[in-house]
């Protein structure tokens, strides 16, 4: 009955879709997908009532996407009544978001502070045989869909077309993306920490060994081109019949044993919406820059931050490149403060070397989601102390981390890829380490939020 019902909604939509897009026919998708949309149409030709063809298409896209919501039993957002307003102490960055838990202490919630977002289901083909894949939207290319999708609108993602580093789609019959990539939940994340440095500065990172908890093939990238435009989607792969991403955690916490428990109730196929675990960070002086980790090019960041190693990302533009390119730098410390009781700590040393990795390596982040050179693909360009760790002080902004590199009190990690500093508008001390990850930013609140809950954050 779901499939039917959405058959009936698509063939209204695709009327309109079809008229809008005057491009080649569509090509038929692998063992009954069929296309209903050619990914190399031509562009839009104007709409009626002032609408170009681009606008037309992009309300037909998030038509079929929000109507696949629905069809699965969730509530499509609505741009015009959004079902939950957040209040200012809040802080959201984007109106889709169903729920924020942001209790922070892991002896209430082990899972830490969370988010509740709508869960599409899409396709993936494997061998010439479709499988459902389960994901999340976080972010457009296109101004008018991230409004009717009630996602973050970020232009500078579309710089990655043509770049190899994104993903193509197509539209199935029942209305869904079909996606060219794969992945591969099964994997069981391992990590060994990384021992003492010969100068005594490094100790958990670099990590000895990594094995990431999933791995996507080499056509996969969350940065996914819509079928017929030029717009790009942050479409983060969640869950397949392989498995679930870690960042799932479990109604009982965070066991290892229970990652890929299908029966999760933390993922509602039947509710269309999914909790996931949120990871702290600092920006401009300020705590609590809560975001997402869902995919990286690396496999230590992968298996540190509990993601999935795509390794595709690598060939986003451009690695050090600011505000040129699609990404966005941001400064992991590798030899950050650890524990000391205060609740204080960072660093990719921290977390790699904390039970699970469930100690955040607290970033340092540049700009939030309202800045117009803001991407979800961010670029990281690693810092060492070169003091010892009584004498390390948490990295709080960008502008702090670049008086300690004037200082000598900060170095660009030893690893880094790049040696020099490329055009960097953020900073022009700091160099590109070659990693990506992607890190949709939900949320920055207040102090006076911490702890409490908004909207509807669990299942």
């Amino acid at each position: 009955m779901k499939k039917f019902n959405l058959m009936i909604v698509t063939l209204l939509s695709l009327s309109l879709f079809f008229t809008s897009c005057d491009g080649e026919d569509g090509i038929d998708g692998e063992d009954g997908i069929d296309g209903i949309d050619g990914q190399d149409g031509e562009d839009g030709e104007d709409g009626e009532d002032g609408e170009d063809g681009n606008t037309v298409m992009m309300i037909d896209a998030a038509d079929l996407l929000l109507t696949s919501i629905q069809t699965d039993g969730g509530v499509p957002f609505d741009a015009d009544n959004p079902a939950v307003t957040y209040p200012e102490e809040a802080n959201v960055f984007f109106p889709s978001v169903l729920g924020v838990d942001y209790t922070v202490d892991r002896n209430i919630a082990p899972e830490g502070p969370t988010v509740r977002l709508p869960l599409f289901q899409g396709w993936e083909i494997v061998n010439g045989t479709p499988r459902e894949l389960h994901y999340v939207i976080t972010e457009a290319s296109d101004r008018e869909l991230a409004r009717l999708l009630g996602v973050i609108y970020a232009p500078r993602m579309a710089n990655s077309i043509g770049s190899g580093g994104e993903q193509n789609s197509t539209w199935s019959d029942d209305g869904r993306l079909v996606f060219e990539g794969t992945v591969d939940f099964s994997p069981k994340r391992s990590l060994i920490p990384g021992g003492l440095s010969d100068d005594g500065l490094l100790l958990g990172f670099p990590p000895a060994s990594v094995t990431p908890g999933a791995v996507a093939d080499d056509n996969w990238s969350s940065y996914v081109v819509l079928p017929g435009t030029d717009v790009v989607i942050n479409a983060q792969p969640l869950a397949n019949s392989t498995g679930l991403h870690d960042r799932i955690p479990h109604g009982n916490g965070t066991n290892s044993e229970q990652e890929d428990n299908q029966n999760n109730p933390n993922i509602d196929r039947d509710g269309a919406a999914v909790v996931l675990q949120l990871l702290d960070g600092w920006h401009n002086g300020r705590p609590y820059y809560f975001h997402i980790v869902t995919d990286t090019s690396d496999p230590g960041p992968a298996t540190i931050e509990l993601g999935v190693f795509a390794p595709k990302l690598a060939n986003l533009p451009t690695f050090g490149v600011f505000p040129g390119g699609s990404m966005l730098p941001f400064s992991p410390t590798v030899n950050g403060r650890g524990d000391t009781g205060d609740g204080l700590f960072q660093g990719l040393n921290t977390a790699s070397l904390s039970n699970r990795q469930t100690m955040d390596p607290t970033n340092t982040f540049p700009i939030d989601p309202r800045d117009p050179s803001y991407a979800p693909m961010w670029d990281a360009h690693l810092t060492e102390f070169r003091v010892p760790e009584e004498d390390r002080v948490i990295l709080k902004s960008f502008d702090q981390i670049n008086q300690l590199l004037e200082e000598g009190i900060l170095r660009p990690f030893r690893g880094n890829l790049n040696q020099y500093p490329a055009s960097n508008t953020l900073s022009s001390l700091l160099t590109a380490a070659g990693a990506i990850i992607n890190c949709p930013v939900v949320s920055q609140p207040f102090g006076s939020a911490i702890g409490q809950q908004y909207g509807d954050p669990t299942n």
